[in-house]
């Protein structure tokens, strides 16, 4: 079923976006460069794999599989959370007001670079939660894990942010820009890939040619 709350959102704006909290601590941190929870999450992750080959707690075989399969994870993680969580139905005007606020927002004003990435403050205090669940999970396997996982992440934030702020180039990277635009302006119900177009083609949600 249609997202109705992002359906019924004004015409996308090209320019401008909206103060989501009239106080003005709240409102900034709604607000980033993107280069910040990136640089932020690099360095996290990078401290994680040199910790783990430092002290020769995994081999370099095993570090890398499992950066990729971290990579991976979270490109589906991206999928599942963009489709079943951003674009849920709300069925309360509380339900309505967090989806606006943590999604709709960006709908209807995508051009709005500085929000694009969750506040870097967020973003380092979902990193600390998932090393320790991780840890709790895999054990040494989630200092490469997590890694991949993040820079996973960081690799969405880019890819998000060069779609909505840089013309489309003129190679393979097009479709990227492609399947984004056709989510914002076309139907959201579809392309929730935004790094990979992977699991709209696994699941269905890629934009089937007439």
């Amino acid at each position: 079923m249609a997202n109705e709350n992002i359906k019924k959102v004004k015409r996308p704006s090209n320019s401008g976006g909206k103060i989501l909290f009239k106080n003005k601590f709240l409102e900034r941190l709604t607000r980033t460069h993107i280069s910040v929870p990136i640089t932020i999450l690099c360095i996290f992750a990078t401290g994680m794999v040199a910790w783990a080959v430092y002290y020769n707690l995994l081999s370099s075989p095993t570090i890398i599989s499992m950066f990729f399969a971290g990579m991976l994870t979270f490109s589906l993680v991206e999928y599942l959370v963009h489709r079943y969580l951003f674009h849920i139905t709300p069925n309360s005007k509380a339900k309505e007001k967090l989806q606006y606020t943590i999604h709709g927002v960006h709908h209807e004003f995508p051009k709005d670079v500085e929000r694009l990435a969750m506040p870097p403050v967020l973003s380092a205090i979902i990193s600390v939660v998932l090393l320790f669940l991780f840890v709790w999970a895999m054990g040494d396997y989630a200092l490469a894990f997590l890694p991949g996982f993040l820079v996973g992440y960081c690799a969405y934030l880019g890819v998000h942010f060069i779609v909505h702020a840089w013309s489309p180039p003129n190679n393979f990277f097009k479709k990227l820009w492609i399947n984004h635009s056709i989510h914002h302006y076309k139907d959201n119900q579809i392309a929730f890939g935004v790094s990979s177009p992977l699991w709209d083609y696994v699941f269905g949600t890629i934009r089937r040619k007439k």
